[in-house]
């Protein structure tokens, strides 16, 4: 067997009808030299180890399990298959997602032709689906963030942009930037992609999504997506990093421009909402006249018609 090209991480936790198809699509890819492990967070062990049995001898191979005892978090896991695999490129594929048969080809080829990007990344697809018995069927798709032309710092400032699905990054970036941080129950990938783009733009590998993010509403438990399922997590530890940012730049300069900005822009949107109140009193009151200019019209008419 040749030498892996890219790494896969999958994190999984008693959830085998999407572990299964997730090892289907790393399975299907063209690109062959790719090495997996599959890190199971503390859920049980048979259902992981039945499903590498399922694999071709030859894929068996390949394809690893390291599993806890108890859970020890999403980026506590991501670690652990970044520590546990050898290949320069890293990806992490969640257990529900999937790929495009292209995508890991795709990916390599770019990182080849480009040795002075960080990372390559696919248009992802959002693949909104239902159980029906014993599958996950789709009902719906959109392409997430469409409009944008490559993924940037000061977009990436607001939400996340992009998901791990879609993103082959060199292992390289984690002996400069550090782990994904551990402390941190949601948005660590935002976290490590905030660094990433610190040092510079990512474009597409084409208007082709070769990466499929699944998504599901009314699940949750073991089915959920965080997304959905840990939205208050979500919300709570977006503010936790703004925060720890705010004050890593505080103690570095000090509180004078952020004191002067927080100002300036709470007047900004006083000023603005002034001026739209403004408009919707000013809108109102034309509507008022024009409904009293008409209702006078029609007593000039019925008047008319009287005499």
């Amino acid at each position: 067997m040749s030498e892996p090209r890219v790494a896969v991480v999958v994190r999984t936790k008693d959830r085998p009808l999407f572990l299964k198809r997730a090892l289907r699509s790393i399975l299907s890819q063209t690109l062959e030299a790719w090495e997996c492990v599959i890190v199971n967070d503390g859920g049980d062990p048979a259902a992981v180890d039945a499903a590498i049995v399922t694999l071709p001898a030859a894929a068996r191979e390949r394809v690893t399990a390291v599993h806890a005892e108890t859970s020890r978090g999403r980026w506590v896991s991501a670690n652990v298959g970044v520590l546990n695999t050898t290949a320069p490129f890293l990806v992490l594929h969640d257990d529900d997602d999937s790929w495009h048969p292209k995508f890991l080809e795709r990916a390599v080829a770019e990182l080849d032709a480009h040795p002075e990007r960080d990372a390559a990344l696919s248009r992802i697809e959002i693949i909104w689906e239902e159980r029906k018995g014993d599958e996950y069927v789709p009902v719906r798709r959109e392409i997430f963030q469409n409009q944008l032309q490559d993924a940037l710092l000061s977009d990436a400032l607001l939400f996340n942009r992009f998901v791990p699905i879609g993103f082959v990054y060199r292992r390289s970036l984690h002996e400069e930037l550090g782990l994904y941080d551990e402390g941190l129950p949601v948005v660590g990938d935002w976290a490590f992609n905030l660094r990433v783009l610190s040092r510079g733009s990512i474009p597409y590998l084409s208007e082709t999504p070769y990466a499929y993010w699944h998504q599901r509403t009314g699940e949750s438990g073991a089915n959920g997506n965080s997304v959905i399922d840990a939205r208050d997590a979500h919300a709570r530890t977006d503010a936790l990093v703004r925060d720890r940012a705010l004050r890593a730049y505080v103690d570095e300069n000090g509180l004078g421009l952020v004191l002067y900005l927080t100002k300036f822009i709470d007047q900004r949107f006083v000023e603005v909402e002034a001026g739209i109140r403004a408009e919707v009193r000013a809108t109102r009151e034309e509507l008022v006249r024009t409904h009293l200019v008409a209702r006078a019209a029609r007593r000039v008419r019925r008047a008319l018609r009287r005499s």
